[in-house]
C-alpha cells in the first residue's frame, strides 16, 4: 500500500510539473526550457548507465557531464532558433557555435582517454545526444509550428495511451505484441490505448475546441492521436530493448515507484519527431 501511495504521488508530481511548465510556456518560456533541459540531463546520464551495464566499461564522470553540456547546447540552439523567427529577429552568432564546440571538445577529449575503447565511448555519447536531447529539442519546433497547447495535447495523448494499454491489456491481453522485447505488452493493449486516445481526440474537438486552437477537423486530431499511439508504442519498445540488452530493470531510480526519467519519457522520444513529420505533412 505504501508503494502504491508513493508511486501515485510521484506520478502526480511529474504530471503537474509538465502541465504547469506548458501552461506557463507563453508568458514564462524559461519554465519549459528548464524542464526539458532537466529531462535531457537526467536522460543522458541514464543512457550512460545503461551502456555501462551493457558494455561493462565505466565512462568518466567528466565525459558524462560533457555530454550533458552537449545536450543542453542542442536544446538551447533549437530553442533560440524557434524564438527568433520574425523578419527582424536574428539569432545571436554565438548561439550557432554551441553544438560545433561540443563536438570538437568531445572528439579532442577522446584523444586523452587511451584506456577507453574509442569507438564505443564516442558512440555512446552520440547515442545519448541523438536518442535523448534531439527529440526533446523538437518540442519547441512543434510549438512554433502550431502552439504550446498542442504540446499539452501530445502529453495527454501519451498518458491516455499508457492508461488504455494498461487497463485493456491487463483485462483482455492474450496476444503478445513483441514477446522477445516486452513479454507483457499485448495487441489488445495497443488497441485499448488507441481507443482511449481517439476518445481524447473527440473530446478535444467537441468539448475543448476553444482551449486547443488549431485544425478543428476531427479527422486531423484522430490522425494525430494515431501517430502518437504508434510513436509511444515503438518508443516504449525501443527503451525496453535497450534495458533488456543491458540486463537492467529500470533506467534509473530518480522517480520513486517509476524508475528513471527514460522510463517516463521513452514514448515522448519517438512521438515528438513523428508528430513533427505529421505537422509538416498536413501543413503542406
Amino acid at each position: 500500500m505504501k508503494n502504491v501511495i508513493i508511486r501515485s504521488l510521484s506520478g502526480l508530481l511529474y504530471v503537474a510539473l509538465i502541465v504547469a511548465a506548458i501552461l506557463l510556456w507563453t508568458r514564462w518560456p524559461i519554465a519549459m526550457l528548464a524542464l526539458i533541459t532537466l529531462f535531457a540531463a537526467l536522460g543522458i546520464e541514464e543512457v550512460h548507465h545503461i551502456c555501462q551495464s551493457s558494455m561493462g566499461e565505466r565512462q568518466p564522470l567528466l565525459l558524462t557531464l560533457l555530454d550533458v553540456a552537449g545536450g543542453v547546447a542542442l536544446l538551447a540552439t533549437v530553442y533560440l532558433a524557434c524564438t527568433h523567427r520574425g523578419p527582424h529577429q536574428t539569432m545571436p552568432l554565438w548561439s550557432w557555435t554551441l553544438v560545433p564546440a561540443y563536438v570538437v571538445v568531445r572528439m579532442v577529449a577522446q584523444l586523452y582517454l587511451p584506456r577507453l575503447n574509442a569507438v564505443t565511448s564516442f558512440a555512446r555519447s552520440m547515442m545519448a545526444i541523438v536518442y535523448v536531447a534531439f527529440p526533446l529539442s523538437l518540442l519547441p519546433v512543434v510549438a512554433s509550428l502550431s502552439n504550446t497547447r498542442l504540446v499539452l495535447a501530445l502529453f495527454i495523448f501519451i498518458w491516455l495511451n499508457d492508461t488504455g494499454a494498461f487497463v485493456v491489456g491487463s483485462l483482455l491481453g492474450k496476444h503478445r505484441l513483441w514477446e522477445r522485447i516486452s513479454p507483457k505488452k499485448s495487441w489488445e493493449g495497443v488497441v485499448g490505448g488507441l481507443i482511449f486516445v481517439l476518445l481524447g481526440a473527440w473530446l478535444i474537438v467537441s468539448v475543448f475546441g476553444d482551449y486547443f486552437p488549431g485544425p478543428i477537423a476531427l479527422r486531423w486530431w484522430m490522425g494525430l492521436g494515431a501517430v502518437v499511439v504508434v510513436g509511444a508504442t515503438l518508443g516504449d519498445l525501443f527503451e525496453s530493448l535497450l534495458k533488456r540488452t543491458a540486463g537492467v530493470k529500470d533506467s534509473g531510480n530518480i522517480i520513486p515507484g517509476h524508475g528513471g526519467i527514460l522510463d517516463r519519457i521513452d514514448s515522448l522520444l519517438l512521438v515528438t519527431p513523428l508528430v513533427l513529420l505529421y505537422l509538416i505533412a498536413t501543413m503542406a
